[in-house]
């Protein structure tokens, strides 16, 4: 049961920073416009409605499905080695970002996106670092179990 709450916990955290941090920018940041934070880091206001960093854009119900699917994955996974010590960070953090971005999807249509950083790299936001940080994890995880267990 610990798991469980400690999973619920970062996913409240990441979807309260990520809908925060998007509210602050679709208040401050005219669309099309950029502000230098930092050296290579920009704030940008982008909408889009593919998945993580602009991925696969088109239908809100064909993404929404298979982010649905990927969760319910997720979901099955981690209630079978939610006794695996820290398996309910990944999966606070995919759940939190998840939940951010569908948030969007279902207010207005589309991702707000602003974390622009250099080389082309597409403008991100809270929910897709999260996303992105929680897969890394959960690689890592798997890896370390499976080669703890050979």
């Amino acid at each position: 049961m610990r798991a469980i709450a400690r999973a619920a916990l970062v996913v409240v955290l990441v979807v309260a920073l990520d809908q925060l941090s998007k509210h602050a920018v679709e208040h401050s940041i005219v669309p099309g416009e950029e502000e230098k934070v930092l050296p290579g880091i920009s704030l940008v206001y982008s909408r889009n409605r593919g998945v993580a960093f602009g991925l696969q854009p088109g239908s809100n119900v064909a993404v929404t499905a298979i982010i649905a699917i990927a969760l319910l994955a997720l979901l099955v996974y981690f209630v079978r080695h939610r006794a695996d010590p820290w398996m309910w960070l990944p999966t606070g953090m995919l759940l939190g970002g998840a939940i951010g971005n569908l948030i969007d999807r279902i207010r207005v249509g589309s991702v707000v996106d602003f974390i622009k950083l250099p080389l082309g790299w597409p403008p991100f936001n809270i929910a897709d670092a999260s996303i992105t940080l929680g897969v890394l994890i959960l690689f890592l995880l798997i890896d370390h179990r499976r080669h703890a267990t050979a």
